[in-house]
């Protein structure tokens, strides 16, 4: 038996598996972080076009990538929902639909219950959610990490600083998580002594699309 043979062997299946390994990873980061882009891009589109006087009447398919209705997203499969409160304390989050022309922010494919501050998508399935938090420092702030829970699906931590000036602190999560029969409560905590921040509703919010 050629000893030397079978090393060479070994060697050249050991370089073809971790070429296999390191191109299956390189391919893995590469598709999150293309569902990341477009995802954001998507929810920064909905807000938009909620947000505009001269779209509020446009229902139907939004195109993040481009006018091809083929690269569009139903608005059946989107969610937006903006803070109702300003508050910041260990707490549920209050969240609240988004009204434009006949309709709202809350596609078909969710139920959103307004009292218990609950999303839930009707069918399962890998979902893109994204959390946009905006603070402000009203009075000689504290510094403090503010962290915000939708369910088990996503964790968002933001720094906050000691400071005393009004310039908005932001931090934007996202994640693509398999949800399933369950509807997503946001919790936010933070530490004793945390006072004088607000958030800011008009421009924090809770978006959420499916994505298979």
């Amino acid at each position: 038996m050629d000893v030397e043979s079978l090393q060479k062997s070994g060697r050249r299946r050991s370089g073809c598996l971790d070429a296999f390994v390191i191109a299956s990873i390189t391919f893995l980061f590469v598709a999150v972080a293309a569902v990341a882009v477009v995802g954001t891009m998507a929810v920064m589109e909905l807000r938009s076009k909620l947000d505009s006087p001269t779209q509020s009447k446009q229902v139907g398919t939004l195109h993040p990538t481009g006018d091809s209705p083929s690269s569009g997203y139903k608005m059946q499969n989107f969610v937006y929902l903006q803070a109702a409160s300003g508050e910041v304390t260990n707490f549920t989050m209050p969240w609240a639909r988004v009204d434009y022309g006949a309709g709202d922010s809350v596609g078909s494919n969710f139920v959103f219950d307004s009292d218990q501050h609950s999303l839930k998508p009707q069918k399962a399935g890998n979902y893109f959610i994204y959390i946009d938090l905006n603070l402000t420092c009203t009075f000689m702030c504290k510094a403090g990490l503010l962290r915000v829970m939708v369910g088990d699906k996503l964790t968002c931590e933001v720094e906050l600083p000691e400071k005393a000036d009004e310039i908005p602190v932001s931090k934007k999560c996202w994640t693509v998580s398999l949800v399933q029969d369950q509807g997503l409560v946001t919790k936010m905590t933070v530490p004793e002594g945390l006072q004088n921040w607000r958030v800011e509703m008009n421009s924090s919010g809770l978006g959420m699309f499916h994505v298979d």
